[in-house]
């Protein structure tokens, strides 16, 4: 991977904050850019910070949070992965002319495989995004 794949931590409960970003700091091709303690605040944190991936909590696990919306149609190279810790659920969000959504296994693995097919895509989406070669 070019460069770290960079995240923004949003999820209300504090254990599963801390457990992602434990999780995530062994991973050398991560960079976490903060971490977000209430809902409201996301939106001008990721305006700041520019992640690649946004992690958030999921209130019910059928139904996509509105956030996701909100920021996809401003950032729509923004990536969303929703946690449900209640549900043992996570679904991973994009956009491309819809948005788009696909589970990820609810374990640490299924977690890090959704943040490393995101590293490998983000430099083939910036390049074609510049019209460059990837």
């Amino acid at each position: 991977m070019d460069r770290a794949v960079r995240i923004l931590i949003a999820n209300r409960p504090r254990l599963m904050r801390e457990l992602l970003l434990a999780t995530l700091s062994d991973q050398s091709w991560v960079e976490v850019v903060g971490e977000v303690l209430e809902i409201a605040e996301i939106p001008d944190h990721v305006h700041r910070t520019s992640p690649d991936l946004l992690v958030i909590d999921a209130d019910d696990p059928l139904k996509r949070p509105p956030l996701c919306d909100v920021l996809l149609h401003q950032h729509p190279e923004l990536r969303i992965i929703a946690i449900a810790s209640q549900g043992n659920y996570g679904v991973c969000y994009w956009t491309s002319f819809a948005i788009q959504s696909r589970n990820i296994e609810p374990s640490e693995e299924g977690f890090l495989a959704a943040v490393r097919n995101l590293a490998e895509i983000t430099p083939k989406i910036r390049a074609a995004e510049r019209q460059e070669p990837a």
